[in-house]
């Protein structure tokens, strides 16, 4: 009798000092996932977007002012766009996940308290409509005030260029490594995928601005 409850006093420390750890390392990466997307989506989109218009322009005219008016816009009307687009599509979402909750529901006769401390669990994992598009908003928002605040201070024109098209790598870099360490996936991936990504969508823009607004095309 004595044996087993020196073992059980034995074992408690050991108990004690694993669960702490245990806690600290559960941590519900598909509740993180709605918010990382839609921040990593927005401050993409922002980059990108501002970025190429902002070269593209440049490319056509050598006026600073011109580069940040557009820039401007597009990063107005980008986080606009953004946090409405967002909203709707995630109310969607929980419009759906919500039907579907109360359908599986009526299909059961009775609720057990397991039964009914999942559904709970369900609901509070329901995706948040005003915080991914809060979330895409202020995102775009930042990654859009990047080449801005790049090319602001900078006089030469082909210096405010090369500039812009340096911070909206480096930018899409950092995008891609902190995307990468808060969802626990791989870095070399995940960066490599936004910065190849990111540039193929500026080189699109940015060749579609200058030949639209070459003299070829000029009526």
């Amino acid at each position: 009798m004595a044996s087993n409850f020196e073992l059980s006093e034995r074992s408690s420390p050991k108990q004690h000092r694993i669960s702490p750890r245990a806690d600290k390392e559960e941590v519900d990466y598909m509740q993180r996932a709605q918010w990382l997307r839609a921040a990593l989506l927005g401050a993409n989109d922002g980059l990108v977007t501002v970025a190429s218009l902002m070269m593209g322009v440049g490319s056509i005219k050598e006026d600073v002012k011109a580069m940040l008016l557009v820039g401007f816009a597009g990063l107005v009307a980008g986080a606009c766009s953004m946090a409405i687009g967002e909203f709707v599509s995630v109310c969607t979402q929980r419009d759906i996940e919500t039907a579907q909750m109360k359908r599986a529901i009526e299909t059961k006769t009775s609720l057990s308290a397991i039964d009914e401390q999942d559904e709970e669990e369900k609901k509070e994992r329901l995706p948040n409509p005003g915080q991914a598009a809060l979330a895409s908003a202020l995102a775009f928002s930042v990654g859009a005030a990047m080449p801005l605040l790049a090319a602001v201070f900078i006089e030469n024109h082909k210096v405010r260029m090369a500039v812009v098209a340096i911070v909206a790598t480096l930018a899409l870099l950092v995008f891609g490594v902190t995307g990468a360490v808060l969802g626990k996936t791989s870095m070399f991936k995940s960066s490599v995928r936004v910065v190849i990504g990111g540039w193929m969508a500026m080189a699109l823009t940015f060749g579609l601005t200058k030949f639209i607004g070459s003299e070829a095309m000029q009526i």
